[in-house]
């Protein structure tokens, strides 16, 4: 249920872009021929009185299509409604509501995730929890008596203290001892032990014991009332806004050491699914980041995306005539092509490293 809450919530996404389009050409007159959700060959459609709405094979996005180049469409050429008619304005005002649609959607999610659940808070307590304890093959940890649901107190006499800072010292404290015995309290249930573990040297030079950690802790909603939650949400909305173009600067200007952090729609999913799985109201929040993410990607000036398209409308405002209709075919399939290339890439790679697939390679 987790994978199809994180699935719907990347499909509803598509569908509030693709609908931005939709509203923003039909609230000025402008004739649309095709909604579509995904490419490819058609699953399944609808045909309206005037527009197609379809979902196809792949689940790569979506799009608006319009008559203006429909060899069977029988809407004469001069026609003032069609889109390559209107003026730049009308034009740009279509091409980005899919982005506006998203941002816009994003600050509503947030506003009623405030308003109804509340945003996740972590109320740290002392200590790390020892969430696993790898038993194969036999680990120091095993070997010292530690046990899953354990919460260390202290390492060495060093408390650790109520903070998200506990996890990183606890981890560096261990990976800086390799081969030397360390003292850990430990609570466990109402006990209190003390127990000498000596982390075993890595292939990376590094101490381990052979544990998977977590804060130690529980998490909190606190609800807010609407109009609260409308200031709160945009608070959220410009964090979530500022650390996302972080995100894409960092990308850009570190592209060969952060390309393989890029994700596509099965590690989005995954990390929705895994959301979902520990705290179903973060999709709010899941929902949001992405719909803003998604809004980013598709303002970039690039080709098949609505800020390639808005470039072609700035060149052709500064020219006062737009590009020839085969120089920019070209350019739009030929980005269309690299696209898909791209995230069918991403769902490879990504799907091997599931897992569920690597325990598959693994038997």
């Amino acid at each position: 249920m987790s994978v199809l809450a994180a699935i719907g919530v990347l499909a509803l996404l598509i569908v509030v872009h693709e609908l931005g389009h939709f509203a923003a050409a039909r609230l000025q007159n402008i004739h649309v021929n095709r909604f579509s959700i995904g490419f490819g060959p058609v699953l399944l459609k609808y045909q309206g009185p005037q527009t197609e709405y379809a979902i196809r094979v792949f689940p790569l996005g979506g799009f608006v299509g319009f008559p203006d180049d429909d060899p069977d469409s029988d809407i004469p050429p001069d026609d003032p409604d069609l889109l390559r008619n209107r003026p730049i304005l009308d034009r740009t005002i279509v091409i980005s509501a899919g982005v506006i649609a998203n941002l816009i959607f994003a600050y509503f999610l947030l506003t009623a995730q405030l308003a109804t659940i509340g945003l996740s808070d972590f109320n740290y307590q002392p200590g790390v929890a020892i969430a696993e304890v790898v038993t194969e093959p036999v680990t120091a940890a095993q070997k010292a008596g530690i046990e899953a649901g354990d919460i260390v107190l202290s390492i060495n006499s060093q408390k650790l203290a109520a903070s998200e800072k506990s996890l990183p010292e606890f981890m560096e404290k261990i990976q800086q001892s390799p081969d030397r015995p360390i003292t850990l309290e430990i609570k466990r249930g109402e006990e209190i032990l003390s127990l000498q573990v000596t982390p075993e040297l890595g292939a990376d030079g590094q101490g381990k014991i052979g544990v998977i950690l977590s804060p130690n802790g529980e998490l909190s909603h606190d609800r807010q009332n609407p109009i609260t939650a409308l200031s709160m949400g945009a608070n959220e909305f410009q964090r979530l806004s500022v650390l996302t173009f972080q995100g894409f600067s960092h990308l850009i200007l570190n592209f060969s050491e952060t390309a393989n952090q890029v994700a596509g729609p099965v590690k989005i999913v995954e990390i929705g699914a895994s959301l979902a799985r520990s705290d179903a109201g973060s999709l709010f929040q899941f929902g949001a980041l992405i719909s803003i993410n998604l809004a980013i990607i598709n303002i970039l000036p690039l080709p098949a995306l609505d800020g390639g398209q808005l470039a072609f409308l700035l060149i052709e405002g500064l020219r006062g005539k737009p590009l020839p209709d085969r120089i920019q075919d070209n350019i739009m399939q030929t980005g269309f092509v690299l696209l898909l290339g791209l995230g069918v890439f991403l769902i490879v790679r990504d799907t091997a490293n599931l897992e569920v697939i690597q325990k598959l390679f693994q038997q």
